[in-house]
């Protein structure tokens, strides 16, 4: 497609691994940044910079008429959106497209029909994928999900259709629940959306988080194998590993091929990951949804099959077919990934936006640290908090995360508090070693487990 200048469209470590991985590839770079993003590390590496307006995302980066508009002043034949911002926004994708840029991700329609989970729902059980048990819509009263939850079997989860944030949710354990809770989660939902709405499905008590990682090229696509991401705090993943030791490998084969069916009946292009839950008391798996964008959590499973999926999704995005055949794709060994934030776990995770006063990072061999840090930057208040993602790959499950701790021992970031304790907290906790969480672990054990100020460590930090 003659691409030769990608614009960047997003921002933080994710905007850095797309320029590393175009210049690689011989493209010329220009990076979008807002008023208070000017000294960010991407706007250093980058040929140029584009200005996309003030501080707040809503006025800049999730702003789709200035993004598009810089793309085009300053010469750039593709955009990529990385996670987040308008990277699942198929406006976004089609106002790129039209504007004769070539958009890195899949087609605008393949975001919009992905992206409702309703439809997204029917497309997976259409290519025979297992979805979680529950209605079909929305259920028109208590007495209906009474007959429906019976059907489904208790106990059963109450959803607000509308929204998210984990309000209009309750959990019914048998029929006297289900009369008490569904009116006050219709209450709460219309409270909180406009809409009272409720729909069903079944709850898993010890639901584990499991994704496979897909590359297809509109025509034909792969699997790299799957992803556990169940430690998790207000539903943000905070510790990543592939691949998911809690499977057997017949379970592994079937979770991956009914993700290619699912991305292949899509006509699915790009890099994208189908999430699902996990039942460890019955062996058996759903999927939830599509996200259709590069993950945050992508490196691990770069370090168990050796493909760069940046630098595919750019080479897709291109007209080039997949290169990659089933068979070519492996797994060598276990890889774990801590996101290290700016927050203070010792004080609630408040938010820690500041100047990085030295920096030390670690090293050595099957460690990786994609970051936005450098000595003297000012992580501004304006955007996520996520710095960075330290990345430890060796031959096994116990020695990746046994490297993971020897690498967080390593790296200093002066000048504020970030979450490094809490992830070397849980290198060492037992159950977190023994592979025995899941979704609801990690808040049931920050309750339980007070995390202590960080000692000081004993490599320098340096300031240059």
């Amino acid at each position: 497609m003659g691409v030769t200048s990608i614009f960047i469209a997003n921002r933080g470590e994710i905007a850095v691994r797309v320029i590393r991985a175009a210049r690689e590839l011989g493209l010329r770079t220009v990076q979008a940044v807002s008023a208070a993003d000017g000294d960010m590390l991407a706007a250093r590496l980058a040929d140029a910079v584009a200005p996309v307006g003030p501080a707040h995302a809503t006025k800049s980066y999730l702003n789709k008429e200035a993004v598009v508009r810089a793309a085009l002043e300053a010469g750039c034949d593709a955009v990529h959106p990385g996670y987040g911002f308008l990277s699942e926004n198929a406006e976004f994708a089609q106002m790129v497209e039209a504007a004769g840029l070539v958009f890195i991700g899949p087609k605008p329609e393949t975001i919009r029909q992905m992206g409702d989970k309703a439809r997204a729902r029917q497309e997976a059980q259409a290519a025979g994928v297992p979805t979680v048990p529950g209605t079909e819509g929305v259920v028109a009263d208590l007495d209906t999900a009474k007959v429906e939850a019976a059907r489904i079997g208790y106990p059963v989860m109450i959803k607000a259709a509308a929204g998210g944030g984990g309000r209009g949710i309750r959990v019914a354990r048998d029929e006297a629940e289900l009369s008490t809770l569904f009116p006050q989660a219709s209450g709460e939902a219309r409270a909180a959306f406009g809409d009272g709405g409720l729909y069903l499905e079944r709850f898993i008590g010890r639901a584990r988080h499991i994704e496979v990682q897909v590359l297809g090229d509109g025509e034909r696509a792969v699997h790299l194998f799957e992803r556990e991401c169940s430690l998790q705090r207000r539903r943000q993943k905070v510790w990543e590993e592939a691949p998911a030791a809690c499977l057997t490998n017949e379970q592994r084969l079937a979770l991956c091929a009914s993700a290619v069916r699912l991305a292949e009946r899509v006509s699915y292009r790009g890099a994208g990951t189908l999430e699902y839950l996990f039942d460890d008391v019955t062996g058996e798996f759903f999927f939830i949804e599509m996200n259709t964008r590069i993950q945050v959590e992508h490196p691990v499973t770069e370090m168990v099959t050796g493909v760069d999926l940046v630098r595919a999704m750019i080479r897709i995005a291109m007209g080039e077919k997949l290169a990659l055949r089933q068979e070519d794709i492996v797994l060598r060994g276990h890889a774990v990934e801590a996101r290290i934030c700016a927050e203070d776990p010792t004080a609630d995770f408040r938010p820690s936006p500041g100047t990085v006063a030295g920096l030390a990072l670690p090293g050595g061999f099957g460690v990786r640290f994609d970051t936005l840090l450098y000595a003297g930057y000012t992580v501004p208040p304006f955007y996520d908090s996520l710095l960075g993602k330290l990345i430890a790959h060796d031959d096994s499950r116990a020695a990746a995360i046994a490297r993971l701790d020897r690498a967080l021992g390593e790296l200093v970031v002066e000048g504020l508090p970030t979450t490094a304790p809490l992830h070397r907290a849980l290198a060492a906790d037992p159950a977190v070693l023994a592979g025995a969480v899941h979704t609801r672990w990690l808040e049931e054990w920050l309750v339980a487990t007070p995390l202590a100020a960080a000692p000081a460590s004993p490599v320098p930090a340096t300031s240059a």
